[in-house]
């Protein structure tokens, strides 16, 4: 049982009105971040650090991304409740609760089995109810789409191509795309036709980068 008590509700509301203050204005993602014990998802070393916008290190690697980002990606990709969403990389699982929380339907793929693991029983205990799959999500899971909405949680050195087509029409995919491991260009992709996208760019990101993936055939 993960324990939520009012202080950390408190931190919480200060949190949403620090995001707000950075012009996060999209009220249902607000409501996803006041929600959700974002202090479940993190490793005990960083617990009194939980409300902070900051990422922080989890597992294998990783990182959970800052709540910024989170609300940032959440907002991008402009989806209604029951919708199909998909994310690529499921990494502490907090991405995924505030998918969840957001009324989605939504199909995560983590390729690190520990935080596979790890982020299964966490969204288990706070009744988060997520397709996950433990594998390379590069390629996504076609067999689940077309998708309203695809979130890849990781730094893309170049656009993946595969996921494009499985968005539906009206479909957008949010990705940070960027050769350096320093920064990345967040990019949106609505699907406006079957084979005619739109590109659109919302500014500088820093994401741990996506790993090399297995296959590229």
């Amino acid at each position: 049982m993960v324990e939520d008590n009012y202080r950390h509700k408190g931190l919480r509301k200060r949190l949403v009105e620090e995001l707000r203050d950075m012009e996060i204005t999209n009220s249902e993602v607000l409501a996803a971040i006041g929600a959700i014990p974002r202090h479940a998802f993190m490793d005990t070393a960083f617990l009194n650090f939980a409300y902070t916008n900051k990422a922080f290190p989890i597992a294998a690697g990783q990182t959970i991304s800052q709540p910024y980002t989170v609300a940032m990606q959440s907002h991008l990709i402009d989806c209604q409740p029951k919708d199909k969403v998909l994310e690529i990389g499921t990494g502490s699982g907090y991405q995924t609760a505030v998918l969840c929380q957001l009324g989605y339907k939504v199909f995560s793929v983590e390729r690190q089995k520990e935080l596979f693991t790890k982020a299964k029983k966490v969204l288990k205990q706070l009744q988060y109810e997520a397709y996950l799959v433990y594998g390379d999500g590069y390629k996504g899971l076609e067999g689940y789409g077309p998708y309203s909405g695809i979130v890849v949680t990781c730094g893309a050195p170049e656009l993946p191509k595969m996921l494009l087509k499985q968005l539906k029409i009206g479909g957008k995919l949010v990705v940070p795309i960027g050769a350096s491991e320093d920064v990345q260009v967040m990019k949106r992709y609505t699907r406006v036709a079957d084979n005619e996208y739109v590109e659109e760019d919302f500014g500088h990101f820093k994401f741990v980068p996506m790993l090399p993936h297995r296959n590229r055939s």
